[in-house]
């Protein structure tokens, strides 16, 4: 008998995935320290630790999928599958918000603060305390992002993504499976083509704006907030892909889909991020 049946909570046998996972970690690390050094090993461990990445995760889903599929989640798993997804979503909130914080710090306090000092002039000679700013001492100039062009396409991309994953999910409570396939292809597609489309636009930044992580202030917060979140939509384009892998295999049911509704909840998050980072850092 399942868990499913019998309400029993379920716990996983000791697993070897963590241990591959550590393993991958490591490589990746010292792949990375080497690489930065520019040692030419750096990039064959980075190789091997995106290969053992990828493999652990083909496993560890693979038996997690088998896992939800034998009938092992009861009710009581499922509630605690959305607790740890949303404490895990708002963990990402506070990562975000540390961002955010630091963006309104430097713009709002820390370069007006600069510019009123009384000798100013003398130490950081043509600094204007207006935004967007390098930050004294920098002499390099730079053009600012602007809003509109392919920021404001991205913001339609995204947003409509969030429909179609919508889409995807009715079709999923209605048992319609084709609903649900389009749904998710056409939700990765969208994000696909969002991550090509900050691709050009940081050539673009550096090419032709001059706008670089160098630039001072503007420059590393417009950066790690706009990668950040780049690498957020890359991580759930992923998870996506391994929902859509999962949805063709027959899994999931109107009434047992967390493994769905998680991502969905990750990917909304995502879009939500993104209209305020297209309004704060883009616009303002």
């Amino acid at each position: 008998m399942s868990n499913q049946a019998s309400g029993n909570y379920y716990l996983p046998q000791p697993s070897n995935w963590p241990i591959v996972a550590s393993i991958a970690i490591g490589f990746l690390g010292f792949g990375a320290s080497f690489t930065v050094n520019h040692m030419p090993l750096g990039y064959a461990l980075l190789g091997i630790g995106f290969l053992i990445l990828f493999f652990m995760f083909a496993g560890w889903f693979t038996a997690v999928a088998h896992e939800s599929e034998g009938g092992n989640y009861n009710k009581q798993v499922d509630i605690s599958f959305r607790w740890g997804m949303s404490w895990f979503i708002f963990s990402e909130v506070m990562f975000f918000a540390a961002f955010f914080g630091a963006l309104f710090y430097m713009r709002s306090i820390s370069v007006p603060d600069l510019g009123s000092l009384t000798h100013q002039e003398f130490l950081w000679p043509g600094f204007k305390a207006d935004w967007p700013a390098t930050g004294p001492g920098i002499k390099e100039t730079f053009s600012p992002m602007s809003a509109w062009g392919i920021p404001a396409l991205n913001t339609a991309l995204l947003l409509t993504s969030g429909v179609t994953l919508t889409w995807a999910h009715w079709g999923l409570l209605k048992n319609n499976r084709t609903h649900l396939i389009w749904g998710l292809v056409l939700t990765i597609a969208l994000g696909m083509i969002f991550l090509g489309f900050q691709v050009y636009e940081y050539a673009h930044a550096y090419s032709d704006l001059n706008l670089k992580m160098t630039m001072g202030a503007y420059g590393a917060t417009f950066f790690m907030l706009t990668g950040f979140h780049g690498f957020h939509v890359t991580v759930g384009t992923i998870m996506l892909w391994v929902i859509l892998f999962r949805s063709v295999a027959g899994h999931f049911k109107p009434d047992n889909h967390f493994g769905f509704e998680g991502v969905a909840w990750y990917w909304h998050f995502v879009d939500v991020v993104w209209l305020f980072l297209f309004v704060v850092v883009y616009w303002l």
